[in-house]
């Protein structure tokens, strides 16, 4: 079951992949730290100090006995009690009963790969661990495959029969589920050619598998040099605190040794992303959409125009771009401009060292305007249950997200330093983590995983929380001017950034639908256009600039990149409906708890704000601009 009933191990490898897990800068916090290489070992944290994986299986043991009864028999078909159904899905007690068979399995093997991916997380070099992940991956892989028939045979049926089950209240249930399979009856495939498109899953992921292994474990970097001298090691991990940095000299030594390293692999990595696009094809063409951007969307039903919109729109705001820019110029005092003057600070001195403690009591405290329920269920999981791994210890996977399951607790995954960023991160990651606490709360397990498209509207709704907060609580201009250009930032990252990523994805997947090659010099020259397009005259596009592409994971991941601007500028209407209304805020969490019972898009209507049109994302431009001027008071 391919299209819809998507196994759940692939949710959380989506969120996996998907997550904003920004580099952390390091320093030395209170605890014990290694003084070799600054870095915890995990035996030297408490056990509070951990995440509760025990809370799902209390031992590898218990992992494995569970794994045995999931896997099926060794011969196939794996799970006859499954296949048994084959022939007989005209019959709606059928159906309901193959349903709750499929369920049961992929519900299980979602906690097991849960606990998997976690206990693997923890330490990248445990042995153990990446053989219990690779076991479970391969059985989900198999558990998709063996049941890729279920959604050709109900679709065989004549449009009579399928009416008359889906009025059958015993189907009341899967209702929805079923009218979604329903609605894909043009991009449905035979059983045995749908068999054939589950098998080439693996191959056609190769591409992004191997540009993440040339990314993050291949590539070298020459190191950075400040202005003293001094050098500085360069990697994708250390880059963005490289980049931060008010020595300008030490930005720019970064910046180029980083991109002058993709540069060096300039044809490999255009191979891989033309690879890639290839597979979008392959698939869009296999299921008969007109193109890739349409095969992506339709699932969800969000119209392409969305897409489309919302580069009008970002185009539209240029001169909001332009009037920060110029007060950035302004402020650092440069005669140009350049990307590597986009991330350090405006404002110096006023960055606060937080302990993990306080960090949750601010994060917990600034959504009191969710109401006492939402704030005591952050609270309970936050301090007491462990729902968090916050610290960075050896052989730890980078970055944060949000991930677990069903039966399981939220999981957030961080490397805490102690820094703002290090702050709204957790504030992020609990808003995702809320958004799965209620939507499993309310919804059977079937709706409980929201779609893709709202996923990053909590989290940056929480982060507005935090910084409406910690605006509020400043005691100087300094910290309100730091705050205030950390949102200014946020908003120039997520929706223009990501809009101009939009915009290339869908300009390099048009070009191959027309058969022309990307090369690596096109790749430049488009990138480097939509650069000065958005951007304009205020930055200096430098040659290795336009080579950027090459190192954005987010265009593998077939036209997810927009949503991180239709998120945020959803986040910020029922942000800004939510803070001011007792009903603005209930339909706010109604719609973190309604999980996947509606479409996307329905589901944002229904909580307040309407993304078929070009108000929400008119309306982030323009606070965007009200923001620089707010800053430009405070400077």
């Amino acid at each position: 079951m391919s299209l819809f009933f998507a196994n759940a191990f692939s949710t959380t490898a989506a969120r996996l992949l998907i997550s904003l897990a920004a580099p952390l800068q390091l320093y030395c916090n209170q605890l014990k730290i290694n003084e070799e290489d600054m870095v915890l070992s995990r035996s030297e944290l408490s056990k509070n100090d951990k995440w509760n994986v025990e809370a799902l299986y209390s031992s590898p043991a218990k992992w494995t006995e569970d794994f045995a009864k999931a896997k099926g028999g060794s011969a196939e078909p794996h799970w006859p009690e499954l296949r048994q159904y084959q022939g007989k899905l005209s019959d709606p007690h059928s159906i309901a009963a193959y349903m709750e068979k499929y369920l049961t399995i992929d519900r299980l093997l979602a906690k097991l790969a849960t606990y998997a991916h976690l206990r693997a997380d923890e330490d990248l070099g445990d042995d153990e661990a990446k053989r219990n992940f690779g076991l479970i991956s391969s059985v989900s892989h198999e558990f998709r495959l063996e049941t890729s028939w279920m959604e050709p045979e109900l679709l065989a049926l004549k449009q009579t029969e399928i009416d008359r089950l889906l009025a059958d209240p015993v189907l009341k249930p899967y209702r929805f589920a079923l009218e979604r399979i329903v609605r894909m009856r043009p991009h449905t495939l035979s059983a045995d050619k749908e068999e054939l498109l589950a098998l080439s899953g693996k191959a056609l992921d190769a591409s992004y598998q191997s540009f993440a292994a040339l990314s993050n474990a291949d590539m070298t970097f020459a190191s950075a040099t400040d202005s003293s001298g001094q050098q500085h090691p360069v990697s994708n991990g250390s880059y963005l605190a490289l980049v931060s940095s008010p020595d300008r000299q030490l930005r720019k030594s970064a910046f180029l040794n980083l991109m002058r390293g993709y540069q060096s692999n300039l044809n490999t990595l255009c191979e891989l992303l033309q690879g890639q696009v290839n597979g979008h094809q392959f698939n869009a063409k296999a299921r008969g959409y007109a193109n890739c951007a349409t095969a992506a969307l339709y699932t969800n039903q969000i119209d392409p125009v969305v897409i489309t919109r919302l580069i009008e729109t970002i185009r539209k705001g240029k001169p909001a771009m332009a009037q920060y820019l110029k007060l950035r110029k302004q402020v650092l005092k440069v005669d140009e401009l350049h990307a590597y003057d986009l991330m350090c600070p405006l404002v110096k001195d006023v960055e606060e060292k937080i302990d993990y403690p306080q960090a949750c009591r601010l994060v917990v405290e600034s959504v009191a305007p969710l109401g006492k329920d939402y704030q005591d269920a952050l609270a309970q999981g936050l301090m007491k249950d462990r729902w968090v791994d916050p610290f960075e210890t050896a052989r730890k996977r980078s970055g944060a997200y949000s991930s677990g399951c069903y039966d399981s607790m939220p999981y957030i995954l961080l490397n805490f330093h102690g820094m703002l960023n290090d702050v709204t991160t957790l504030a992020h990651e609990a808003g995702h983590s809320m958004h799965s606490y209620l939507s499993r709360k309310h919804q059977s397990y079937i709706y409980s995983q929201y779609p893709i498209f709202v996923a990053e509207v909590a989290s940056t709704f929480n982060e507005l929380l935090l910084l409406d907060l910690l605006y509020k609580q400043a005691k100087t201009k300094e910290r309100r001017a730091h705050l205030l250009n950390d949102q200014i930032d946020r908003i120039r990252a997520t929706i223009f950034r990501q809009t101009l990523f939009a915009e290339f994805e869908l300009k390099i997947h048009n070009l191959v639908e027309q058969g022309q090659p990307l090369t690596p010099s096109l790749l430049n020259q488009i990138y480097g256009n939509l650069l000065r397009d958005y951007y304009g005259e205020d930055l200096v596009i430098e040659p290795e600039l336009e080579s950027e592409w090459a190192r954005i994971p987010h265009f593998y991941y077939n036209f997810y990149v927009y949503q991180y601007a239709t998120g945020l500028s959803a986040a910020m209407a029922l942000h800004q409906q939510a803070t001011h209304s007792i009903e603005a805020r209930d339909r706010y969490l109604q719609f973190l708890s309604s999980g996947s019972s509606k479409y996307p898009l329905d589901l944002l209507k229904g909580a307040g704000v309407d993304m078929t049109s070009t108000a929400p994302i008119e309306a982030a431009v323009q606070r965007f601009s009200e923001l620089v001027e707010e800053l430009k008071r405070n400077l």
